[in-house]
């Protein structure tokens, strides 16, 4: 009688531990920033808060103007409050919101992370749940929306005309430099290009957005950026799909992918706050696949 009060207490707290379990989609920003910091449910960045964007979507909100250096602290805040413990995250990244995240990764991904409750206070952050820690976080995997890990020849020239300090972190050398893009904890990162390019971005090489070349959408790695192009543009090489070398033999940074290239050069790179350009197409992939 003693074992079997035993089993089903065993029995009880197993099906307690994993109805505990949520999955959360965080979206984090780029540059020049919108939604209100510490409020995980303002999503003025990006669009109407009430479309889909994968399963309990949380805006991750920095302000879009200091330096990476000095704004990571509030992405870590999210990924401990939503993606510690029993819960896991999908993520979606826009621009700088790529170089923010594979900052955080490759510098506290392999750092103890205490377990927290997902219930936030209003400056972002979450309690501790048991009191116990877990190394780095619980993502299963990135999708990247005109990633500008790589840099932006926009900010190289300066083509903003402004001299803040994300500018200078979007210098191609310096974005490059900044860290090591090949270490991402083991966590995917699925990469999205666009290529509707405007007259005002021929500074840009390859195939561009009008701010993102492909070099830096595709996660091409290298120490500066290079010009990258859809199959049909015959005067530079190839961005390829999927983990394979670029023509010319190039490489992408390790673990990460190219999912959409755009070759009907459609999707430029602006939200204009309905979930707009590359990122739409981002926003149908979190659907479809995060839940």
């Amino acid at each position: 009688m003693k074992l079997m009060r035993w089993l089903t207490a065993l029995c009880l707290l197993a099906i307690t531990g994993l109805a505990s379990a949520t999955n959360y989609t965080l979206w984090i920003n780029g540059r020049n920033g919108g939604g209100t910091i510490g409020n995980y449910d303002s999503f003025t960045y990006w669009g109407p808060a009430s479309a889909a964007a994968g399963v309990n979507k949380k805006a991750v909100n920095w302000d879009g103007y200091n330096s990476i250096a000095t704004q990571n602290y509030r992405i870590r805040y999210a990924l401990d409050c939503f993606c510690t413990g029993n819960n896991w995250c999908y993520i979606a990244t826009h621009s700088a919101g790529d170089l923010m995240l594979g900052y955080v990764l490759a510098n506290y991904g392999g750092s103890a992370r205490m377990k927290k409750n997902p219930a936030p206070n209003s400056s972002g952050i979450c309690g501790n749940s048991d009191g116990t820690s877990q190394t780095g976080w619980n993502i299963k995997w990135v999708r990247a929306a005109a990633g500008a890990a790589g840099g932006s020849e926009l900010a190289d020239y300066g083509s903003w005309a402004v001299s803040d300090p994300l500018t200078q972190d979007l210098k191609t050398t310096t974005a490059r430099a900044m860290y090591n893009h090949n270490v991402t904890r083991g966590i995917w990162f699925y990469m999205y290009a666009g290529a509707r390019g405007a007259a005002y971005s021929a500074i840009l090489p390859g195939q561009d957005d009008e701010v993102v070349a492909y070099h830096s959408a595709g996660g091409v790695s290298g120490s500066s950026g290079g010009a990258f192009c859809n199959p049909s543009d015959w005067f530079c090489n190839d961005l390829t799909l999927g983990t394979a070398a670029n023509q010319g033999g190039s490489l992408k940074w390790s673990y990460h992918s190219v999912s959409f290239r755009d070759d009907g050069e459609s999707y430029n790179h602006y939200t204009n706050g309905n979930w707009g350009g590359i990122v739409s197409v981002v926003r149908g992939a979190m659907v479809n696949s995060a839940y």
